[in-house]
């Protein structure tokens, strides 16, 4: 096993618990809207922050306009798809014991931390400190998404039991398309890395933009939930001078 696969299964790992601490958390407690916007806004601060000041400088740096203009359309055109496809599913329910198994939900999530775990796997394959700065961001987000993913399951009328189970099942979909990440893409040419990198640019502010902050909004803002955004950004930044 070479030193980035240990790495990557090493940090893969601390999304997948957090996930799960956040579908715990939402059991025992279910989290009030405010919390969880507050989780959001600093997620979506700390995932811009990775992309601006770690992926960004990485892919300008190869100065290929044309790989990054492929790679980025192709990220884009991606995140809208699937878009297209989750809200196409949307309102599918399967009958489980007089409880209700939401699969657009399970859908969504699922296709959502697939693309979260390649990208991962794609941060490790620019640096080190890249990929462990975007762990730690993702981390934040899948918490997020947990407490989210337990909330709507449990009303639902689905036995905490089942809950957890497919919660775990999801986390076990973000590890390997982690793994898959740096295992399938390890051997790319230096344009070819600069167009996966453009994708993963994309997708992660399509992940900020249309997802973490549409989700943030949904409660009322404060000045605190704004700050908390310039906040998160601001820590990565820090973390990624000292690291």
């Amino acid at each position: 096993m070479t030193p980035v696969l240990q790495e990557i299964i090493l940090f893969s790992l601390l999304p997948v618990f957090t996930m799960i601490l956040g579908g715990v958390i939402a059991i025992v407690k279910k989290p009030s809207g405010n919390v969880r916007s507050l989780i959001l806004h600093f997620a979506a601060g700390v995932v811009f922050s990775v992309v601006s000041v770690e992926i960004l400088p990485d892919i300008i740096k190869e100065n290929s306009p044309i790989h990054v203009v492929i790679g980025f359309s192709l990220g884009l055109i991606s995140m809208l798809l699937i878009r297209k496809f989750s809200e196409a599913k949307e309102g599918q329910e399967i009958d489980i014991n007089q409880s209700k198994l939401p699969l657009s939900l399970l859908i969504a999530v699922a296709v959502d931390i697939f693309i979260d775990g390649l990208l991962l796997g794609i941060s490790f394959m620019a640096g080190s400190k890249e990929g462990m700065l975007l762990a730690i961001a993702l981390s934040l987000e899948l918490l997020s998404l947990g407490m989210a993913t337990s909330t709507e399951l449990r009303e639902n009328k689905l036995s905490k039991f089942r809950t957890i189970g497919l919660i775990v099942m999801l986390t076990m979909v973000f590890f390997t398309s982690a793994v898959l990440g740096t295992t399938l893409l390890s051997d790319l040419s230096p344009n070819s890395l600069e167009v996966i990198l453009s994708f993963g640019m994309a997708a992660l502010l399509f992940l900020v933009t249309e997802e973490l902050l549409m989700e943030a909004h949904e409660e009322q803002e404060t000045v605190w939930h704004t700050a908390i955004f310039f906040g998160g950004f601001l820590l990565f930044v820090i973390l990624g001078m000292v690291v």
